[in-house]
């Protein structure tokens, strides 16, 4: 599995270089939390895509190894939208917390070792249902689900 790491820091360094878009691999996982931020409204707009071009029709065409996908960056008065972006759960340290855990961190409690959400902040939580795989914090906690806290953004 690819680890979440990989996607933070290609958003990060892309919205600090004043990229129009970024080109990621394309997988579950970063479907999942893509499609997250842009519920959020961190970016603008997602294409599935080939390494080449953003072209939804070349990728069904292509093999594994060159599927992308291309998320385009938001920007407000010249400034990113995404300011931080960190890994919350680790390799060496996974965070799994349930209901009552992500109620304390979305309502300015620190639960765990994890800091309370901010104003405009979000954590992207993974949990075991299939349906709703990958869900936001507040998403969460009003399905009642409960999972690995991934990430956080800013």
């Amino acid at each position: 599995m690819v680890l979440p790491h990989n996607l933070c820091a290609r958003l990060q360094n892309a919205f600090r270089a004043r990229h129009k878009n970024v080109v990621v691999d394309h997988s579950t996982q970063n479907l999942g939390i893509l499609s997250i931020l842009l519920r959020s409204g961190f970016i603008s707009n997602l294409v599935r895509g080939t390494v080449a071009a953003p072209d939804p029709h070349l990728f069904h065409s292509t093999g594994d190894a060159q599927r992308r996908i291309w998320a385009n960056l938001k920007y407000r008065d010249e400034r990113p939208v995404l300011n931080h972006m960190e890994l919350v759960s680790k390799p060496s340290k996974r965070v799994f917390m349930d209901v009552s855990e992500l109620r304390l961190i979305c309502s300015g409690r620190r639960a765990q070792t994890v800091k309370p959400l901010g104003m405009g902040e979000i954590a992207v939580v993974r949990t075991r249902d299939r349906e709703n795989e990958w869900l936001e914090a507040r998403e969460a906690l009003q399905l009642g689900l409960s999972g690995e806290v991934i990430c956080r953004a800013r």
